[in-house]
């Protein structure tokens, strides 16, 4: 088991786990959006409460969820030791006056992208994850069962210009770390080839442009229409 915690330890090992950290959160962000998406439809908050209830008590929901914790930690403290390794092995003052070839400005400022990104997690998970677990909610009552109220939570929040102006800028952060990073995992793990590499490419930069957009649809649609 040796040569796994030196894989693990080393640049290479750390690049991998970022990559696959990463493609997991993907497949999050697409199993998340999906539950947002009940937030659009005119059902006075039903189908987006009977979500959130189902999300916060199937037992192996939680478990997943917990381990989405970990990985959302774990893919944080990776890229950071990623970005100190590589200011380290490369002055600063070079590297800005002389950046990579090819490099894409999202590339260059994964650190900044990832950081931001951050701080609108711990944001977003005190308005609403926290809410809807240790907080004094609202209930309503579909088909005779009690269900908390976290509809009228996230659209109270998204009555807020400056947090829908924050949340919009956040998936324009999330979009531009996932152009780079979707195609950098795929790399990383060793799948680069010139006959597919534009195709990840492709569907790297679709997914970096959809996803982003449809989460930042929502808030726009609740304060507008709601």
């Amino acid at each position: 088991m040796e040569w796994v915690t030196q894989t693990l330890s080393s640049t290479i090992g750390r690049k991998v786990i970022m990559a696959l950290t990463g493609l997991f959160m993907c497949t999050f962000l697409v199993v998340h959006l999906i539950g947002n998406l009940q937030l659009l439809k005119d059902d006075a908050g039903q189908a987006f409460n009977i979500y959130a209830a189902f999300m916060t008590s199937n037992p192996l929901i939680k478990i997943i969820s917990y381990g989405n914790y970990a990985i959302i930690l774990l893919h944080v403290f990776d890229g950071l030791f990623l970005t100190l390794h590589n200011r380290k092995a490369r002055p600063v003052q070079y590297a800005y006056a002389q950046p990579k070839v090819g490099a894409t400005w999202s590339s260059r400022n994964m650190g900044i992208l990832g950081t931001l990104i951050l701080v609108f997690i711990v944001i977003h998970m005190k308005n609403f994850w926290y809410e809807m677990h240790f907080g004094s909610l609202p209930m309503a009552t579909y088909e005779g069962k009690a269900y908390k109220d976290l509809y009228q939570i996230v659209i109270f929040a998204f009555q807020n210009p400056v947090y829908v102006v924050f949340y919009v800028a956040s998936m324009v952060a999330i979009g531009f770390h996932l152009i780079h990073g979707f195609a950098s995992a795929f790399q990383s793990l060793g799948l680069h080839h010139s006959k597919y590499n534009q195709f990840i490419k492709l569907v790297g930069l679709v997914f970096a442009t959809l996803i982003p957009f449809l989460y930042a649809v929502i808030p726009v649609y609740a304060m507008v229409v709601k």
